[in-house]
């Protein structure tokens, strides 16, 4: 539990599964058993199908082609996640149908990111991180990978988010949301029921070198429950923990 804090770890665990979510295969490659038990216990109490193996070598010999999602270590013994990507992007039979790639890593300078996403990253996740975080970069990645076949909108009665279009509307009207708006509410709708600190969404709404304050959130926050009318109130705040989207 190296990376993990007590309270994301207690949190995740006593979630129910979400079982209306079409279940999405994900491999855990990272050489820290515990960490991988972790992350593929949660990845499943999500509504994942998770599996996981300790090192990238034992990931070949597996079989990744069979997977939506992987989440790599970068920094591992033989062959490192770096290696691996450039693998999978030489390889004919994985390179033809590319499979999403999160980074778990603690490297995160600007050409260790930059070279992570020439071998085809879609996204870092950098330790020390929440399982929050880990649950809501993974449903990001795969929403907008073109290896998801599902649905590319976000439906909550008569709330509807077209991911495609990048629109809002409401009982069939169009709501005129900024882009943080619609990145803050689609996070939020994405994973209804699972608060998020004002950090975290700093974290996965704003890019990484824009300096932001809290305030700056609850301003965001509060622009928008009044662009949604009638789902205003389905944008809670919890006191000392953060933001979510609660069904009434």
């Amino acid at each position: 539990m190296t990376y993990l804090s007590l309270t994301s770890y207690l949190y995740i665990c006593t979630m129910e599964q979400n079982c209306t979510m079409e279940q999405k295969k994900i491999l855990v490659i990272d050489d820290e058993p515990d960490l991988c038990e972790i992350l593929s216990y949660n990845l499943t109490h999500a509504g994942f199908i998770a599996h996981y193996v300790y090192s990238a070598e034992e990931a070949l010999a597996k079989g990744v082609a069979q997977y939506d999602l992987l989440l790599l270590d970068v920094m591992m013994e033989g062959m490192s996640g770096f290696d691996l990507a450039r693998v999978l992007k030489q390889d004919q039979a994985t390179a033809s149908i590319p499979i999403p790639i999160v980074f778990i890593t603690a490297k995160d300078t600007e050409e260790d990111l930059l070279h992570g996403f020439g071998l085809g990253a879609d996204d870092y996740v950098k330790k020390p991180f929440s399982i929050n975080e880990v649950l809501a970069r993974v449903k990001a990645v795969l929403n907008r990978s073109n290896a998801v076949n599902g649905p590319k909108t976000l439906v909550f009665n008569t709330l509807i988010v077209d991911l495609d279009k990048k629109s809002v509307s409401v009982d069939g009207n169009l709501v005129s949301l900024t882009k943080t708006e619609f990145e803050l509410l689609v996070l939020l709708l994405q994973n209804a029921g699972q608060v998020f600190s004002r950090q975290q969404v700093i974290d996965l709404v704003w890019p990484d070198k824009v300096v932001v304050t809290d305030r700056a959130v609850d301003v965001n926050i509060t622009r928008m429950r009044k662009k949604l009318g009638p789902y205003s109130n389905n944008i809670v705040s919890r006191q000392g923990y953060g933001y979510l989207f609660e069904a009434e």
